[in-house]
């Protein structure tokens, strides 16, 4: 099983990045993030004739996040994090396909720092931090899969001097996200690269992309036994490199089949 998460940094403008991805890599679920449409744009109608179910959660000219499923329908567990009902913005979904749950989410930027923003970043971390507890508690095998906004350790990015003040590096930023792991998920993209600077995201500024100036920042996280499960987990670099692309690329995860349980013979 393939499971993905892809900025697509506007679903509509880059619906045909979209739908070559999904021809070619063909991932079981596909989370994605800044939608940047209202839930009546869309393209719902391109994504079911592509072979994928959908569900979506819109936002006008900002945010917004969708999980797909190849050939089903996702069926939803969560709209929006729990412990916030004044929190309108559309950053996570939550669903059950192929015999997992997926929590979808595009976590806050928080620049600039110190500010408001920067609030707000770390209140919706807590807020996730609780609601990932609880989800791993459930026993339930999850993926929560999504653009982070955190660049965990200096070895996740190209340049950290120079970056040393955004939110993404912030102490707050790292320390929660750390908190995260050690609840038991495993990060599967650095557990299958350990010693290597591996990318999902490269800004447009500086021919950072051809430079390969990148940071990680979206990450996929197991539960205990799907990281048992892990096959391999990497980065569809070629999206980045088509015309216009987001400034994200999609990563992935493959997991293996489970164990079917052995039945034990009557005498």
């Amino acid at each position: 099983m393939k499971i993905a998460t892809f900025n697509v940094n506007g679903v509509r403008s880059r619906l045909d990045h979209l739908l070559s991805w999904l021809e070619r890599e063909a991932p079981d679920i596909a989370c994605l993030q800044e939608l940047k449409s209202t839930d009546a744009a869309f393209p719902v109608g391109a994504i079911n004739e592509a072979g994928y179910g959908a569900l979506w959660a819109g936002q006008s000219s900002w945010n917004g996040v969708a999980i797909l499923a190849k050939g089903v329908d996702p069926v939803e567990s969560r709209r929006g994090l729990p412990g916030n009902p004044k929190d309108t913005q559309s950053r996570y979904l939550e669903a059950a396909a192929h015999g997992v749950i997926v929590g979808c989410l595009y976590l806050p930027n928080g620049n600039p720092q110190p500010g408001p923003k920067f609030d707000y970043k770390l209140d919706w971390f807590e807020r996730f931090l609780r609601h990932a507890a609880t989800l791993m508690k459930s026993g339930h095998p999850v993926v929560l899969a999504g653009d982070y906004n955190v660049v965990p350790t200096d070895e996740d990015i190209y340049d950290p001097k120079g970056w040393r003040r955004d939110a993404l590096l912030q102490p707050e930023s790292r320390e929660a996200y750390a908190r995260l792991l050690a609840q038991g998920w495993t990060d599967a993209l650095r557990e299958m690269h350990p010693d290597e600077r591996i990318y999902t995201f490269w800004d447009y500024f500086r021919q950072h992309w051809p430079r390969d100036r990148g940071l990680r920042i979206d990450h996929l996280l197991l539960s205990k036994d799907l990281a048992a499960r892990l096959k391999d987990a990497n980065v569809d670099r070629w999206v980045r490199d088509l015309p216009k692309a987001s400034d994200h690329a999609p990563t992935w995860v493959e997991l293996t089949s489970p164990k079917a349980r052995k039945v034990a013979k009557r005498g």
